[in-house]
C-alpha cells in the first residue's frame, strides 16, 4: 500500500513525519475522509470542496489545486488497487518553531480496505446525549478528544454513539449528522454548530423529492415527540435512532421515511458509480 506525503507516493511503512508537526504537538490540523466504490471516488467533489473550505476556515494553506488533488487522489487509487475502500486527506499545521504557530502545511492521503454492506433495512441504534460544541464546528478538524473521552460512558450505557446538544439544542454527533422527521412528515436537521456533511447534502437533497424539508433548530424535546429520527455519515450511510437516553423514539423502529431514503441514497451511490467509472 501506498500513502501520498507532500509530493511523493511512498509505501506506507516509510511515510513518517517529525514529531514538531503541530498536529502531533497541539493536535491541529484537518482531514476529509470518503470511500472508494468500486474503484470509483464516491462524491469526491463535495469531498474536496469541504476540505478546502475546512483548511480556509482553520487558516491553512492547502499547497494544490483542486484538479490537482484530485489527481493526486485517482493517482494512489490507481497505484493501491482497493477498489472497496476508504481514502482519507489530512493537512497538518506543519513543523512548527514554537509548538504553536502554524507554517507550512504537510499534506498527506492514505487508503485502506473498507467494505460497507448494501443493507437495504436501517440499522436500529441507540444513544445518549451530551451539553458539547465543537470547536469552529463547520470544519472537519483533528481533535475528537470529546467523542474519544466519552467512549466509557457510551459503552456504559450500552448505547452506540453520543449526540452533543446545547442548552437543550441538538447539533451533531462526533462523526455524524443527525435528522428527524417530524409528525407532519417533515425531515429536519440542526442549521448551527454542525459540520456539513456530505451524506446529510445527499439526504437533503433526496429528501426536497418527495418530503417537506427544513434546516433549523432542533432540541431534544422535539427529538422526543418525532416520529422518526436517523443519523447520516459516509461509512454508516443511514441509521434509524431508536432510543434516546434510555426513552423510544417514535415506535422504537426504523420508520418508513428513514428505510426510503436509505433505499433512495444506495440507488444514488450506485448511479454515480455507473456515471464515473472509467471505460
Amino acid at each position: 500500500m501506498y500513502i501520498y506525503l507532500n509530493n511523493d507516493f511512498v509505501e506506507a511503512e516509510k511515510a513518517m513525519l517529525h514529531v514538531s508537526d503541530l498536529a502531533i504537538q497541539r493536535g491541529y490540523g484537518i482531514f476529509d475522509f470518503f470511500r472508494v466504490r468500486k474503484g470509483v471516488l464516491l462524491f469526491v467533489e463535495d469531498h474536496l470542496d469541504r476540505f478546502l473550505h475546512s483548511a480556509k476556515l482553520m487558516h491553512l494553506q492547502v499547497p494544490y489545486t483542486k484538479d490537482a488533488l484530485h489527481a493526486i487522489l485517482k493517482d494512489l487509487a490507481h497505484r493501491n488497487q482497493q477498489p472497496e475502500s476508504g481514502m482519507r486527506m489530512i493537512l497538518t499545521g506543519g513543523y512548527s518553531p514554537d509548538a504553536y504557530q502554524p507554517v507550512a502545511s504537510n499534506f498527506i492521503v492514505m487508503q485502506s480496505p473498507l467494505v460497507v454492506p448494501d443493507a437495504t433495512t436501517p440499522k436500529s441504534v441507540s444513544i445518549i446525549t451530551h451539553d458539547y460544541v465543537r470547536d469552529i464546528p463547520e470544519a472537519k478538524t483533528l481533535n475528537y478528544t470529546m467523542g474519544i473521552w466519552l467512549q466509557p460512558k457510551v459503552k456504559e450505557h450500552q448505547a452506540d454513539d453520543v449526540l452533543y446538544h446545547h442548552n437543550g439544542v441538538v447539533t451533531e454527533f462526533p462523526r455524524c449528522n443527525f435528522f428527524i422527521v417530524k409528525k407532519d412528515g417533515t425531515v429536519v436537521t440542526p442549521a448551527h454548530h454542525a459540520l456539513k456533511g456530505v451524506t446529510r447534502k445527499r439526504v437533503l437533497e433526496l429528501s426536497r423529492k418527495g418530503y417537506a424539508v427544513a434546516e433549523g433548530v432542533v432540541t431534544l424535546a422535539d427529538v422526543l415527540e418525532a416520529e422518526e429520527a436517523f443519523l447520516t455519515s459516509s461509512t454508516k450511510r443511514i441509521q434509524a435512532i431508536v432510543k434516546i437516553d434510555g426513552r423510544m423514539v417514535g415506535n422504537g423502529t426504523p420508520g418508513k421515511v428513514t428505510t426510503q431514503l436509505l433505499h433512495e441514497l444506495l440507488e444514488a451511490e450506485r448511479n454515480y458509480v455507473s456515471e464515473n467509472a472509467e471505460g
